[in-house]
C-alpha cells in the first residue's frame, strides 16, 4: 500500500496531519534511513521504517497488537477516576492513535491484558460470545484443600445470576494459591466465586489469554511488547491446563 508522508505519520500517532507535516519539513523525519523534506512525497508502506530525530526508530505497522503486564493500582479505563490509567504506561504515538486494553482488569488485579487499536480484534478477544478462555491465579485468604477446586469446576452461585458459574478448570497448587480458568467475564468473577465457595481473594494476577502465557513474554510488571504473529494465533489456542 502506497499513501503520502503525511497520512502515514498521522496514522501511527505521530500527530495532527498539519504537525506531521510540519515534521517533515523542518527534518526531522527519514524513511529506510532517508531524510525526507515533502511531505506529500507517496511511499510504499510494506516494510516501511519511520526514524523521527535521528533517533528514534518505527516500523509501519496497520494495527497495533500489545501485551502488557499490568501492575497493581493502575486502571484499565481510557477515562480513570482513581488511578493511573495503563495506557500511561504506553509511548505517546500509541496513545495518539487511539490504542486501548482489551477488556479490563480490576485497579488491584495484576498480570496480562491485550491492547489493540484494531476493532475487529478487540471484538473477536473480549465479546462473551467467543468464549475467549482466560488463566489467573488467585493467592487465598484462608488454607483450601482440593474441595474448593472441586466446588468451582461443579458450579457456584453468585448473586444476581439465574444459574451456578462454573470455571472450565480449577487446580490448588498449594493451600494458598488456585489457578483457576474460566471463559467468561462477569464483573469481579473470579473474587466473586471465591466468595461464594467460602473463601477470598488476597491477590490475583492474570497469567494467561488463550494459550499465550505471561510468562512467555517475559515482561516485568508496567513492561508492554508487540506481539507476533506467532503469539496472536496462540491467543486462539486453548490454555495449558497441566492436565
Amino acid at each position: 500500500m502506497k499513501l503520502a508522508i503525511d497520512r502515514i505519520l498521522q496514522s501511527q500517532g505521530f500527530g495532527t496531519r498539519k504537525g506531521c507535516r510540519e515534521l517533515v519539513t523542518d527534518g526531522d523525519v527519514s524513511i529506510n534511513g532517508e531524510v525526507m523534506d515533502d511531505w506529500r512525497a507517496v511511499v510504499e508502506t510494506d516494510g516501511l521504517v519511520i526514524t523521527l530525530f535521528g533517533e528514534e526508530d518505527w516500523p509501519y505497522r496497520e494495527h497495533v497488537y500489545a501485551a502488557l503486564n499490568k501492575p497493581p493500582n493502575y486502571e484499565c479505563s481510557r477515562k480513570p477516576s482513581h488511578h493511573p490509567g495503563i495506557l500511561t504506561l504506553l509511548p505517546e504515538p500509541l496513545r495518539w492513535r487511539d490504542v486501548q486494553p482489551v477488556g479490563r482488569l480490576d485497579h488491584d488485579t495484576t498480570g496480562l491484558i491485550l491492547l489493540s487499536d484494531d476493532g475487529a480484534f478487540i471484538h473477536a478477544q473480549s465479546h462473551p460470545r467467543h468464549h475467549q478462555p482466560k488463566t489467573y491465579m488467585a493467592t487465598l485468604a484462608e488454607p483450601a484443600t482440593e474441595a474448593l477446586a472441586q466446588e468451582l469446576e461443579s458450579g457456584v452461585q453468585l448473586h444476581d445470576e439465574p444459574a451456578p458459574i462454573a470455571a472450565l478448570s480449577a487446580k490448588l497448587l498449594d493451600p494458598t494459591h488456585i489457578e483457576i480458568v474460566l471463559d467468561q467475564g462477569k464483573y469481579h468473577q473470579v473474587k466473586r466465586m471465591l466468595a461464594a465457595a467460602g473463601n477470598h481473594c488476597a491477590a490475583l494476577t492474570r497469567v494467561a489469554i488463550g494459550g499465550l502465557t505471561l510468562s512467555s513474554l517475559n515482561l516485568a510488571e508496567g513492561e508492554w511488547c508487540y506481539l507476533t504473529e506467532a503469539q496472536i494465533v496462540a491467543l486462539n489456542s486453548e490454555p495449558d491446563t497441566g492436565a
